[in-house]
């Protein structure tokens, strides 16, 4: 019964263990599906079935027929231009980071935006290519198709090469695509949860770095080779420095003008985009001013800056992959396709839950494999989505992928039509807009800070992330920093938290004792919190924990106690001791026999429970023992155990502490659990964990059931003061005057305990 007063609640309820809860209440016999019963329902046949497979497999048919036409459309027609103008540039910039001709850009700012229209679950995402992943694309490029300048120092046959580099790419997509769609067709979509964001924030800072290292040779127009290895980016700035004498001054002064405008105003559209009713296209007007300088002033001839030249017009027929590239790069294929994923689903997720509307992860990552393969095949390279052309998308009103339908629509233009006339921009001009999209990046190198104070496994991880990927490369650095994070889950794990708690303010609430100053404990009892799952990592550490919390370790003293027993069973043998009625008197002088005499090559009788029905007279170990014999005193005489923080204990974890109680009631310690999940039990019992020493009646629902029944225990036991209240209830309810009080801080309370 509760009974609230005022602000104040008040419990009236028997002292439960597990056995006599389940005894009083009646518990429900619940069926819980197996493996078998969970893959029958899921190869389930029936129309209903069919139907929810079809819709969310296509979901375009869920919210196309509900689009608001009149409502929706000239927001989803200005999002979509807006968003295309955008991703014309951002594809010709990143095919610069893929290693190919800027051309290729554009087919993979196209034809993934189609699929995601049919099979994506995001309103809002604009898909196309990312500066990360055309960074992984290109590294698996020239790692295959290096640079050839070797021997007179002149580049041979370069048509030749960029198709070979332009199958690469495609081979690579093609690949990501399929484990992408693999992934989601066996419901993998949980993988992102091992990417914490902490990862996925120094993994994109990293591949920011490399964005800006990869720039410089298009910035300086200067020969500088591909180095896909570890320690490549040192070797990449050691070869643009060793030329830098041979600047095309143009190109530098060009990528520094276009950069600082494209920073100022894009502060600007930050700074009031609330007062601003479209973002300043600034990439666009930067892009044709550039365009139409270089073309009247003829820049390619005047100063030998390197332009984008002709752009293929139309579209190639699509290619298989080749089979001898995908062998080489399944591990490259495999962290694109994780990271594009991990990277779109967290910028979905944002916007899902800002307007309100569910995502499908792995929907989604079937939608992203077919948008890869569908570009790999039409020589695309890898698509995911870019931060700041979602943002595009979102701001300027996009309600549907109508926006990106519309968007696609305007690079079909440019692949058809206009191309040309960015024949004579700058490379660097692209390059410039590359970097100047990577501001967000950059700027969370502030997280370091925030982390630090916050969490500081979560700075370390960022910071070994970022090392990894920029030192090591991105595909070698995300694979260790997967495995750094996980061998910090397991260090923490490995290591969980444990306290003495303590009675606080004598009421049912139990904290750890060193927190508080208005603590109660009960005498001889000790209160052990373990806030973790316990397994064979870290059961040891535990047992530990628990040895210096009581003070002793249980083994020792029982080894002891039983080397004790031996020796005065051997001295009543000799007459060396006499029983009297106050206890033993020793006969004869001390002489000290070593263990190993005493042991006799019978260790292993010692880790048994003490055995007194041979001896005229019960040892209490608490009192004076004959001259010679010492065993560690114990002040103890109960344990709680709090496992309402132990979710799962595994089989060698359960062993080793089976061992442990039982050497802890060998020495006549009463052993309690409190709190444990019901599941643990049931698991408790299928594993045979309790016998005729350990057993159920020691679960106990609370701390602070476990700790009366303690009290009234040891209260009936000695002079007992107990009160039954039956005017009020009956059964196991008792007010409990306990004679031995409880513990505080300021010394012996031995008035009523109000629980």
């Amino acid at each position: 019964m509760v009974e609230p007063v005022g602000n104040h609640y008040i419990v009236a309820r028997p002292v439960y263990s597990e056995n006599s809860f389940n005894e009083e209440h009646e518990k429900l016999h619940r069926y819980h599906k197996n493996f078998w019963d969970h893959l029958k329902l899921y190869f389930r046949c029936s129309p209903q079935r069919v139907k929810k497979i079809a819709l969310g497999l296509f979901p375009i048919a869920s919210w196309l027929p509900a689009y608001r036409f009149r409502e929706w459309i000239l927001s989803d027609i200005v999002s979509g231009i807006n968003t295309g103008l955008v991703a014309v540039l951002q594809g010709l910039a990143f095919a610069l980071l893929v290693n190919v001709p800027p051309g290729y850009g554009l087919y993979a700012a196209f034809f993934p935006v189609l699929v995601y229209f049919i099979f994506g679950t995001s309103r809002h995402i604009s898909v196309g290519p990312f500066p990360v992943l055309s960074l992984m694309v290109g590294g698996a490029v020239i790692r295959l198709v290096p640079d050839d300048n070797v021997g007179n120092g002149t580049f041979t046959n370069i048509s030749a090469i960029n198709q070979e580099r332009v199958m690469v790419a495609a081979s690579v997509t093609f690949l990501s695509g399929v484990f992408q769609l693999l992934l989601g067709i066996l419901q993998f979509g949980f993988i992102v949860i091992y990417l914490s964001q902490s990862l996925i924030s120094g993994f994109t800072t990293a591949a920011a770095i490399h964005v800006v290292v990869s720039q410089l040779k298009f910035m300086f127009q200067l020969p500088v080779p591909g180095f896909n290895k570890p320690f490549g980016i040192i070797y990449t700035l050691e070869s643009v420095f060793s030329q830098i004498t041979n600047t095309n001054v143009a190109d530098l002064v060009t990528s520094l003008i276009v950069l600082l405008i494209v920073f100022v105003v894009k502060e600007m559209n930050d700074r009031y985009k609330a007062k601003l009713p479209t973002p300043i296209p600034i990439e666009l007007l930067v892009t044709v001013l550039a365009a139409l300088i270089s073309y009247f002033v003829n820049l390619e001839e005047k100063f030998g800056v390197a332009v984008v030249g002709k752009l293929e017009e139309g579209f190639q027929a699509p290619v298989a992959p080749d089979v001898g590239v995908l062998e080489k790069c399944i591990g490259d294929s495999i962290s694109i396709a994780i990271v594009g994923f991990a990277v779109a689903f967290s910028v979905a997720k944002v916007y899902s839950i800002k307007h309100d509307y569910p995502i499908d992860g792995n929907q989604e990552l079937i939608a992203f494999g077919l948008g890869n393969i569908v570009g790999g095949s039409f020589k695309g390279f890898a698509s995911s989505t870019a931060l700041s052309r979602s943002g595009v998308q979102e701001s300027t009103g996009g309600k549907t992928q109508i926006a990106g339908i519309i968007s696609a629509f305007i690079v079909l233009i440019v692949i058809l039509a206009i191309g040309f006339l960015l024949a004579p921009l700058q490379k660097s001009v692209l390059a410039s807009l590359a970097l100047g999209n990577l501001k967000g990046m950059l700027m969370q190198f502030k997280e370091v800070g925030i982390l630090w104070r916050k969490d500081k496994y979560d700075c370390v991880i960022w910071v070994v992330t970022f090392l990894a990927a920029v030192l090591l490369g991105l595909d070698i650095g995300l694979a260790t920093a997967v495995a750094f994070q996980l061998l910090t889950v397991v260090i923490r794990s490995q290591i969980p938290s444990c306290s003495v708690l303590a009675n606080v303010g004598r009421s049912n609430i139990y904290r750890n004792r060193k927190d508080y100053t208005d603590i109660y404990e009960p005498e001889g009892v000790k209160i052990f919190r373990c806030s973790s799952p316990i397994f064979f990592a870290n059961i040891e550490f535990f047992r530990e924990k628990l040895v210096t919390a009581v003070g002793f370790d249980p083994l020792r003293v029982l080894r002891k106690r039983n080397k004790a027993l031996r020796k005065i069973r051997k001295m009543l043998k000799n007459g060396e001791l006499q029983v009297t009625p106050k206890g033993l008197i020793c006969m004869a002088k001390h002489t000290h026999e070593s263990d190993e005499e005493l042991d006799n090559n019978r260790m292993e009788e010692l880790d048994q429970p003490t055995n007194m029905t041979d001896l005229p007279v019960q040892i209490n170990w608490g009192a004076d023992l004959p001259p010679g014999i010492t065993v560690p005193r114990v002040d103890i005489h109960s344990i709680v155990l709090d496992f309402s923080a132990v979710s799962f204990l595994d089989f060698s974890a359960m062993r080793v502490l089976q061992k442990t109680l039982k050497e802890f009631v060998r020495i006549d310690i009463d052993i309690y659990i409190a709190g444990a999940p019901e599941d643990l039990l049931d698991k408790l019992e299928r594993c045979a964990f309790f016998d005729e020493e350990i057993k159920t009646s020691m679960f106990f629902l609370t701390i602070h059931d476990a700790v009366l029944h303690i009290l009234l225990k040891k209260d009936i036991a000695s002079s007992p003061k107990l009160k039954p209240a039956e005017e009020k209830a009956s059964g196991n309810d008792y007010i409990v005057i306990p004679s031995n009080g409880l513990r505080s801080r300021e010394g012996m309370i031995p008035t009523e305990t109000k629980f």
